[in-house]
């Protein structure tokens, strides 16, 4: 594969991109078709149940697509899901070779698309800028190998890690450019999770708001054992049209959740087992929602709970030139149990960024191997933000 190759798959990737944030249980996908030096059809997948980049693209190409190359980011479809497979229509097509960035790790569809396409008798070539369409796709790749979301912890903190006042004031911890670069985070992922008392003091509305721009609403995931959200709370009480739904312990009062559920809230109560309501279950139930990506934004016990249960993918640290002090201010992280620096939660693959007056570090999170995850403990003797 040569230079020009390379430069018709970073289009369609480039065309991929355009559907971040909109495309979920689905990937991100590019695709454009070259004929005789110039390309005569672009698509990109733009929203589940629509039609794929590949159709997209032979379908701007029209009748020219015969004998041309189609370069597209993931192995085409060989299966009917929502749509029809996408190897039938490129070969109806007769297009005379594909190019194909990456194998679709869905086990519907993982190699079976390119086998089709050569037994057709058309030239297939893998592996053309795999793994930028890797990085592309991070959490279509998770969700779709292990049936749950892909994991992103989140926290805006000063120079000494607080995240709120003793008082519990937090606004603002960082400055507008961060703030919005949150937004934008929460515009392309499919839920934002929070505790109860994160709840109860701040009252979030925990919707997306971009200057400017039309941004996307995640659903909105409250944690809350014994349901203590008021009916009132922001959270519940906006025009959103991003659902919410409380993850509830065993023994929620039915009284109550019928409550919730005349405010169009999906009350989840845990199957069995008393305590905190484990992070595993939740991100079973959610991805049985298909929702392939999610945001915490809890506090300090929420964020220990998720990195001590070993759910959290990648972290993201918005980090403002202030210093707030100890004492009773809030930390971003409770206490993990960790006794030497050999033990403690890495980054890998870290990215550092100016944004406006803060910076942002970020990486892929590395659990501790001394990390164990918490057991649930007497309510009367200690507090926890998921109750």
């Amino acid at each position: 594969m040569d230079l020009l190759d390379h430069s018709y798959m970073k289009e369609a990737l480039e065309l991929a991109a355009k559907g971040r944030g909109r495309t979920s249980p689905n990937p991100m996908v590019g695709a454009v078709v070259v004929k005789e030096g110039k390309i005569i059809g672009r698509g990109y997948h733009q929203k589940a149940g629509t039609p794929h980049a590949e159709i997209h693209a032979l379908n701007d190409a029209g009748m020219e697509a015969r004998d041309s190359t189609l370069y597209v980011t993931l192995e085409p479809c060989s299966h009917r899901g929502r749509t029809l497979p996408c190897a039938d229509f490129i070969i109806r097509s007769r297009v005379a070779r594909v190019v194909v960035a990456m194998l679709d790790p869905n086990p519907l569809v993982n190699g079976n698309g390119v086998r089709k396409l050569r037994e057709a008798g058309i030239q297939v070539d893998v592996g053309l800028l795999e793994r930028e369409t890797r990085e592309l796709n991070t959490f279509f790749i998770k969700y779709i190998s292990t049936k749950i979301p892909y994991v992103l912890l989140k926290a805006a903190v000063t120079l000494d890690g607080r995240i709120a006042t003793r008082t519990g004031d937090s606004k603002w911890i960082t400055g507008k450019a961060a703030r919005e670069k949150g937004h934008e985070i929460r515009d392309q992922v499919d839920a934002v999770l929070v505790g109860v008392n994160t709840v109860l003091t701040d009252n979030p509305s925990l919707t997306t708001r971009l200057p400017g721009k039309e941004g996307k609403d995640p659903a909105r995931i409250i944690l809350d054992t014994h349901l203590r959200t008021p009916l009132d709370a922001k959270v519940i009480e906006n025009d959103s049209e991003a659902p919410t739904y409380i993850f509830a312990g065993c023994n929620a009062a039915p009284e109550r959740v019928r409550a919730y559920q005349e405010k169009n809230v999906t009350v989840m109560v845990a199957r069995k087992g008393t305590g905190r309501i484990p992070f595993r279950q939740v991100l079973e139930d959610l991805g049985r929602m298909e929702i392939s990506s999610l945001l915490i934004e809890g506090g300090a016990q929420i964020h220990a709970a998720a990195l001590r249960e070993r759910i959290v993918d990648h972290a993201l640290f918005f980090i403002a030139p202030k210093i707030m002090g100890g004492g009773e201010s809030r930390e971003a992280i409770g206490d993990l149990g960790i006794h030497r620096m050999k033990d403690v939660v890495r980054l890998d693959a870290v990215h550092t960024e100016r944004i406006g007056e803060d910076v942002l570090i970020e990486g892929d999170v590395l659990p501790s191997a001394s990390l164990q995850p918490s057991v649930p403990v007497d309510r009367g003797t200690q507090k926890s933000e998921w109750v």
